[in-house]
């Protein structure tokens, strides 16, 4: 590792990859710093689905109408608001395309449609029900030789060379329920033999936009020094010039002559900064997020006088706090069959709402003094036969340490599941009971689940006359715990639409950028469809590399 460079980029993720590579690619010496010893921080971890509308993924899908770009505009207006300036909010729409165009030219990962995944609230003015979310292609992976060994692991174990796409995981959940379920499953490991009969080493999801971007920065001759904390940033008469790091036990400066990009991913796993920003209980246990990600990029910014945005929110989700695990419920509460309720026992929301949606209704109930925290999912053993759950297959049985640390209940009676998990006398067979009634009616009066084309994404066709809803009445019943989870944290250092990173009188900090999670977010307090959070971060890092070479030139 040299002592200058013209860019230093902390972290790579899906932020600090691409800022990397389109500064590489715009000739300015660059190198790129990760605090663990691997490469996609949260970007590996996820689903790997990308929001940018009018991309050509979507245009090779006939998904792009003539107007899909003031279409979008109109969503992010609607759904995001003045939370976050609308240049910003046009900026990513407008040049996102542009940012897939450069990655397909200069990496060998490829998107392709994510079919009928609606926008995540599709009917707000400018959403979409067929959806905009684009995921990669699976790839085989062995040109990266042994440098694949660096690839962060997943957050779930899965069989190598056990490839599933977005596409594919909707129709394996509902297990046996429509002929999808079962060929879908023949598909992939039919897929899986074949490739490990070839020697060949498949990924997908965010895997495979990890690999991509790192096999476009072996090609482009960008160094990534490994197991290299951030400590602080270098200023001199208010400009960034370096970075202080810490690699082999010693502390070392790094100067940046061109411009430093922070792309080092949020605070999720600081429990320290969890309680004095995030909304209470929370627990970094609860977070899916890469576990390096502790608020360093964040805390070196705002040391040199950045400010910061939505710092009390995050990419939430309800999960189950599995013994040594989260496990983000991304279709679970929404299968028919399920309820979630509260501490009283009662539902208090569209338990099919999208994920953040989801969260923000479980904190609002500290707010009005009944606790939605733990809420539990409810369901019988019609639901446990027929779906997925947490990964295990229908009538699979949950391991015993499941049941011994609480996360999940079982009784053969709803007022014996109540009293186990210690809900009011009487409240859940109530609430069950008029629950019931909406499902055998299509109606769910109370809230309205199943009307949305989201709602719908994650259901069962097989069922009516609401294909979210269905009632429970078979026992034996269970309880299953939900927690506020998160993908990571929201709030970060504010930026511009060049990816600047800004001061509290609205002035740019000369020499700092930043992508990603460390940055506020773009979407403000909402979501508006999968791959929200990896389309900025890839966009924002590209403007930042654009913006150093511009500022330099």
């Amino acid at each position: 590792m040299k002592d200058s460079y013209d860019v230093v980029v902390i972290g790579a993720g899906g932020a600090g990859m691409s800022a990397a590579l389109a500064a590489a690619h715009r000739g300015l010496d660059t190198v790129l710093i990760e605090k663990s010893g691997y490469f996609g921080g949260s970007t590996a971890r996820s689903g790997g689905g990308v929001w940018i509308p009018g991309n050509y993924a979507l245009r090779a899908a006939g998904q792009v109408a003539p107007n899909d770009q003031d279409e979008a505009k109109r969503y992010l207006d609607a759904i995001v608001g003045d939370v976050v300036p609308k240049v910003r909010r046009d900026t990513y729409l407008d040049r996102g395309p542009e940012v897939l165009d450069f990655i397909k030219e200069r990496t060998p990962l490829r998107f392709t449609w994510v079919p009928q995944y609606a926008d995540y609230l599709p009917e707000q003015p400018g959403g979409r029900a067929a959806g905009r979310s684009v995921e990669p292609i699976p790839m085989d992976a062995r040109f990266l030789g042994d440098e694949l060994e660096r690839l962060h692991p997943p957050y779930t174990k899965a069989p190598a060379n056990m490839i599933v796409m977005q596409r594919d995981y909707r129709k394996i959940s509902l297990g046996m329920r429509t002929p999808l379920g079962p060929l879908t499953m023949v598909k992939v490991l039919l897929k899986r033999i074949f490739s490990l009969v070839r020697g060949q080493k498949m990924y997908a999801m965010g895997n495979a936009i990890a690999i991509g971007l790192r096999k476009g920065l072996v090609d482009a001759g960008v160094p990534v020094e490994y197991d290299t904390p951030l400590l602080d940033l270098l200023i001199e008469d208010g400009h960034v010039v370096g970075v202080v790091v810490e690699h082999d036990g010693e502390r070392r400066e790094i100067r940046a002559t061109k411009g430093v990009v922070l792309g080092s991913g949020g605070f999720e796993h600081s429990q320290e900064l969890r309680e004095k920003f995030l909304p209470q209980p929370t627990s970094s246990k609860w977070s899916t997020g890469a576990p390096a990600n502790t608020g360093g990029g964040l805390l070196a910014g705002t040391a040199v006088g950045a400010a910061t945005d939505l710092m009390d929110d995050a990419w939430w989700g309800p999960t189950v706090p599995l013994p040594g695990r989260a496990w983000f419920a991304l279709a679970e509460r929404n299968l028919p069959g399920s309820i979630m309720v509260n501490a009283a026992g009662q539902r208090y929301m569209n338990e099919a709402l999208p994920y953040v949606e989801a969260t923000h209704a479980m904190y609002k109930g500290e707010a009005s003094g009944v606790s939605h925290v733990p809420s539990w999912l409810v369901f019988d053993q019609t639901y446990r036969n027929r779906y997925l759950f947490a990964g295990l297959a229908g009538r699979q049985p949950f391991p015993g340490r499941w049941y011994k640390e609480g996360v999940v209940t079982r009784a053969d009676t709803l007022e014996e599941l109540a009293e186990k998990v210690g809900l009011p006398a009487g409240s859940l067979p109530s609430t069950v009971q008029r629950f019931n009634g909406f499902a055998r009616s299509g109606v769910d009066e109370d809230f309205g689940r199943g009307e949305s084309a989201y709602d719908k994404y994650y259901s069962d066709p097989t069922v009516k006359p609401n294909c979210s809803l269905a009632p429970i009445e078979k026992g034996p019943f269970y309880a299953v715990k939900i927690v506020p989870g998160d993908l990571g944290t929201k709030g970060g250092l504010v930026t511009d639409e060049h990816a600047r990173v800004l001061r509290e009188d609205g002035t740019a900090i000369p020499g700092l950028y930043a992508a990603g999670n460390v940055s506020s977010a773009v979407m403000g307090n909402t979501y508006p469809g999968p791959g929200g959070t990896i389309g900025p971060a890839i966009v924002f890092g590209y403007l930042a590399a654009e913006s150093i070479a511009k500022e330099n030139a």
